[in-house]
């Protein structure tokens, strides 16, 4: 059976007797196994960056940027491979793999410009003959730990932009789906990275907490649940290291009476159930303002869901693949139980759903659940499945009020068609990324990403103009050259610019 090792130093490595099985959602089956790295592997790996970080620091930005764009050129040209890792190991279909791996190539290119994206800032004349000026230097060695979910696009969120910067970086994927990971950081290196800029561990906790724990680690990159990002943001800075830690969501899609509700219905179907719900971005919860609204979204989406082509992500016809794991299947077909159980409506019942020659794949089909209420589980807990949730609401204040008061404050989008409303909404919303008319409203790679209250730990947002800013620590010089001839006085006041 292959074995899906590390990569450390630009050498492909698989040590240690401990492996994981990867498994393959569509049929259930084991297609590979992942070494797992141990403490000792985790510190060969940091000190691979660090001993490659001097002379990488020092490499002209513009040598950098050249490396990212052959790197850019590289995933093109394997687009559709990569794609297919992620469908292999994830389970979503090839189209939705095919544009995760884009959104990842649009980072590339951000950190192409990177000549531009580090020059300072100066002034000149700030006092008598002194110039000022700020430099974006590198933090040393960063690493990042990416989530299941976005195999190929989420380390590509974090590692050009850092690599671009000067930093060197420790990837430590998912080791549910690393494969696309491994593979896609081996072609940066064709590309002429230098060994040891980038390096590749595969593990699990005692990878993570000792990249935590090792002081040659400068900065931490995080995305995944908010459990986890909350305990790695207080363990990352408790050690000094700077942390940003993206976590869960309970992304809310408001739909107004005004709204155009075919074309809400077709935005919802897509934004909730594509990649089978497995994102962070994904609308799991519909608010209704308005009985007549929400009965009518109700009829669509359940119309539409009956229609709902499921099968492996490997053929042309499915809309939507299966769920990672059996364990993240139970955990799903759990919640659909305890909303039963709290009182809620299951309108679409998705758990009977079969997809032939495939009985042993993680498939479960749309659900729908109407007259979901504050107090349920189902409407508190990011299910992260193909579970939609229906809530009413009587005024636009209302619907509102329960996005704001939601711990999480990731996405979230309104459907009108009333300007003022629109502009009500976006304004005052308690959420990090706003969709009008968008229900997927993740920012192009030249904005940033991050959600607000208990989905990000840290101040900086992901990629974009935050990730240069995250990756690089600012220093000031102030420079004066006194007349060689001239024997000043001592100045004992506070220097300042007036009179």
């Amino acid at each position: 059976m292959n074995t899906i090792g590390h990569l450390i130093n630009g050498k492909t490595v698989s040590p240690g007797a401990r492996v994981q099985p990867v498994f393959n959602p569509a049929t259930g089956t084991t297609s590979a196994q992942v070494a797992m790295a141990d403490a000792a592997l985790v510190g060969e790996a940091v000190a691979a960056a660090q001993a490659a970080y001097p002379a990488w620091r020092d490499t002209p930005p513009l040598k950098r940027a050249r490396i990212m764009f052959q790197f850019k050129y590289l995933l093109e040209q394997n687009i559709e491979k990569i794609a297919a890792m992620v469908t292999a190991e994830h389970g979503k279909v090839t189209s939705d793999a095919i544009g995760e791996v884009g959104r990842g190539i649009e980072n590339v290119e951000y950190a192409c410009g990177i000549p531009e994206l580090l020059k300072g800032e100066f002034t000149r004349n700030v006092g008598p003959t002194i110039d000022s000026w700020s430099d974006f230097q590198p933090l040393g060695v960063v690493a990042g730990i990416t989530p299941f979910n976005f195999p190929a696009m989420v380390p590509l969120w974090m590692y050009p932009a850092a690599i671009a910067c000067g930093n060197t970086f420790v990837l430590k994927p998912s080791e549910r789906d690393p494969s696309s990971a491994l593979f896609v950081a081996e072609l940066l290196h064709q590309a002429g990275l230098p060994d040891g800029v980038l390096n590749v561990v595969n593990g699990d906790k005692d990878a993570v907490d000792a990249l935590l724990t090792d002081d040659r680690v400068q900065a931490v990159s995080f995305v995944g649940s908010t459990p986890v990002a909350e305990s790695i943001y207080q363990t990352g800075t408790q050690q000094g290291k700077r942390v940003q830690a993206l976590g869960g969501a309970k992304n809310h899609a408001v739909v107004m009476p005004d709204a155009d509700i075919d074309n809400a219905v077709n935005a919802l179907m897509g934004a909730a159930f594509g990649s089978c719900g497995e994102r962070c971005m994904a609308i799991s919860v519909v608010v209704a303002v308005g009985d007549e609204t929400a009965d009518a979204v109700v009829e669509g989406l359940k119309t539409s869901l009956a229609g709902l082509r499921v099968g492996p992500g490997t053929s042309p016809d499915s809309e939507m693949g299966p769920l990672i794991t059996a364990q993240h299947e139970k955990k799903v077909r759990d919640y659909i139980e305890i909303g039963l159980e709290e009182g809620a409506s299951l309108v679409a019942d998705g758990r009977a759903l079969k997809v032939s020659g495939h009985d042993g794949g993680y498939f479960l089909g749309g659900c729908l659940f109407d007259h979901v209420t504050p107090s349920m589980r189902i409407y508190q807990e990011e299910i992260f499945g193909p579970v939609l949730c229906v809530l009413r609401a009587a005024s636009l204040q209302e619907a509102m009020s329960l996005i704001d008061d939601h711990e999480y404050g990731n996405g979230t989008c309104i459907f009108t068609r009333d300007g003022e409303v629109a502009r009500y909404f976006s304004d005052n919303i308690k959420v990090g990324m706003v969709g009008v008319n968008v229900p997927l409203p993740v920012p192009v790679a030249y904005h940033s990403f991050g959600g607000w209250k208990r989905s990000l730990f840290g101040d900086l947002h992901a990629y974009g103009p935050d990730s240069v800013r995250f990756y690089t620590k600012r220093k000031t010089i102030t420079q004066r050259w006194p007349e060689s001839d001239v024997t000043e006085k001592a100045q004992y006041a506070f220097p300042h610019s007036n009179g």
